[in-house]
Order: structure tokens, then sequence, then C-alpha cells
């Protein structure tokens, strides 16, 4: 009875028991940020490059010259995210000159289910050689 009342008030080991309970959830929440944040480079990445070659396309006629040449520009402006040139698509609707790009992005842990999202930007540059 008396070693039973001395366990009940021992204190050793709370800190890993109480540590055990929430280093999952912390570790989760910082996994969570950085998996975001990745994401998030990404999409910025192919925005940054469908704006870049919708504007190539406009300004720049000789280094994009052609769908092929639109889709390449786009690929190496895509700012340290590696999206293949086929990813990319142009075409010339009314408001000038637009890039559209898609990516499926993989994530990296898989805490959620999820393991894919796709990522899509679109950008549309007034034609200025057209016009004069």
């Amino acid at each position: 009875m008396i070693r039973v009342r001395k366990l009940a008030r021992d204190t050793h080991g709370a800190t890993a028991v109480e540590f055990a309970f929430t280093a999952p959830l912390f570790m989760a929440l910082i996994f969570g940020i950085i998996e975001a944040g990745l994401a998030l480079w990404a999409q910025f990445g192919l925005q940054n490059a469908v704006e870049a070659a919708a504007r190539c396309a406009s300004v720049n006629t000789t280094t994009c010259s052609g769908a092929t040449a639109i889709a390449s520009y786009a690929a190496s402006n895509t700012l340290g995210v590696t999206i293949p040139a086929s990813s990319f698509a142009f075409s010339q609707p009314s408001c000038g000159n637009q890039v559209s790009g898609t990516y499926n992005y993989a994530y990296l842990t898989h805490f959620f289910g999820a393991t894919r999202v796709t990522l899509s930007a679109q950008s549309c540059f007034p034609n200025i050689n057209a016009g004069g």
C-alpha cells in the first residue's frame, strides 16, 4: 500500500509523457508549414514563368518566335522549380499573347492523404507588334 502511494506521487518522467503527447502535433504543424511553403513556391514559379513568356511573346519576337520557343522560355523562367516545357500552352485570344501552364505538385509527406495537387497559372500580355 505504501508503494502505491509513493508511486502515485512520483513525477519523474512527466515531461517525457507530455512530450510524447505534443510532439506529433508539433511535427505535423512544422511539416504542414514546410509543405505549404513549397507548394506556394511552385505556384509563384509557375506564375512567373507564364508572365515572362507572355511578355516575351509580345516584346521579343526573335527569342519567342513560336509556341515551342515560348514554352521553352516559360520553362526556363520557373524560379527554381523544374517544370517541363510541355506544361505550357500558347494562344492568341483578344487580349493579346496568352500563356497558360499547369503543374502537378507532389507533396513530400502524406499526412493528410493528398499526394498531389494541380497548380495552374495564366497570363495575357497585349500584342504591341500587331498595332503598329
